[in-house]
């Protein structure tokens, strides 16, 4: 089982986070890796909505559908997607921090086959990738508006 965690306190509220955050249009903003993301559902966002992403990992494209399947807006949101070899759930939870909020992303997943060998050096490649991600998101809603 892989589960790798990392959070940041972003000096925003938490609405403007979450809305933000939570919002999938936003993900190749500020998820490095994220290139493309596809409605397969009609939006709005809510629990069993599906969401098809392109996205570049260790110089491969993969493309992968998440469903939502817990979405209470301004907490938490939760996606699963149980294609291929590596199966993840991925969460985002929204706190209020002081002034600011602290966002939680959580990367979870049960690797199958050679992927069972993979996780033990994917996880470490995959904090340092999620706390990349944090520190972009934190960059970009806090800076200074045009």
């Amino acid at each position: 089982m892989v589960d790798v965690q990392v959070e940041t306190v972003i000096n925003r509220p938490r609405a403007v986070v979450a809305d933000y955050a939570g919002n999938p249009e936003n993900a190749p903003e500020w998820y490095a890796n994220i290139k493309r993301v596809r409605w397969v559902t009609e939006p709005p966002l809510s629990r069993g909505s599906r969401i098809a992403f392109s996205a570049e990992f260790l110089g491969r494209e993969l493309d992968y559908t998440y469903e939502f399947v817990e979405f209470v807006p301004g907490e938490v949101l939760v996606m699963r997607t149980s294609q291929g070899p590596f199966p993840m759930q991925t969460t985002y939870r929204w706190e209020d921090h002081g002034a600011g909020t602290r966002m939680t992303l959580r990367n979870t997943g049960k690797p199958s086959g050679f992927s069972k060998l993979a996780a033990l050096v994917m996880a470490p490649m995959m904090k340092r990738a999620m706390t990349k991600d944090l520190r972009r998101l934190k960059a970009v809603l806090e800076a200074p508006e045009a």
